[in-house]
């Protein structure tokens, strides 16, 4: 099974319930973008390694800690540009976890199926793959708000390097990935926008690079 099966299968259905979401989001309260994300799945994992090197007879002990990032402080013409960046550091927090469990799944998952023998039983773990994360994500998903569910596509962009158009166009086909393209346009969305974390994403980046160091 080739490992960019498994990356489709995976971000598709994110990318389809996130698209769903926006669906319903978009009609909903305005001010849902306000709500509190869960935050009982931080991701920010804390690295502390403790070690020895050897300087001819002297034994020195070093510690290796995390990244550290600094960034000139941000400045921000009114309030409603603090508010924006309160909101996009919120959203990236909620659904960066969701983008960083697709890689894993796909790293667990192409490893499994190394260890199995022939085609059939590999297609039969992955319709058991597809079934799992369709019911264990899409209540999850329906939990975002629009924001969010924009955001998540872009960040499982990054993590998976791949285009949700791209991904949906392999798993589901080009007719219906074009459909799905024209529902998100609706919705002010594109699927076949990429993550630019030196150019339009750059803000974007510089917060979760932040989150992932547990700065912020």
């Amino acid at each position: 099974m080739p490992i960019h099966r498994i990356i489709v299968i995976l971000t598709a259905m994110l990318a389809v319930c996130a698209m769903e979401t926006m669906a319903q989001e978009k009609d909903k309260n305005a001010n849902a973008e306000d709500r509190q994300p869960d935050m009982d799945s931080p991701t920010f994992v804390p690295m502390v390694k403790v070690g020895k090197v050897l300087d001819g007879s002297d034994s020195i002990q070093y510690m290796e800690m995390n990244n550290v990032y600094v960034y000139p402080e941000l400045e921000f013409k009114n309030e409603k540009q603090a508010r924006n960046y309160s909101r996009l550091v919120r959203n990236v927090k909620t659904v960066l976890p969701i983008a960083k469990e697709v890689n894993k799944i796909i790293i667990e998952t192409f490893e499994y199926l190394e260890t199995l023998p022939n085609k059939k039983a590999r297609d039969e773990h992955m319709k058991k793959v597809e079934d799992g994360i369709y019911k264990q994500y899409k209540p999850r998903m329906k939990k975002l708000t629009y924001a969010q569910g924009k955001l998540l596509i872009k960040l499982v962009y990054r993590e998976c390097n791949s285009s949700s158009y791209d991904i949906l166009k392999a798993f589901l086909g080009p007719i219906r990935a074009g459909m799905w393209q024209a529902f998100s346009s609706i919705f002010g969305a594109s699927l076949n926008k990429e993550y630019k974390p030196e150019e339009t994403d750059r803000l974007t980046e510089r917060v979760v690079l932040m989150v992932e160091a547990g700065q912020i």
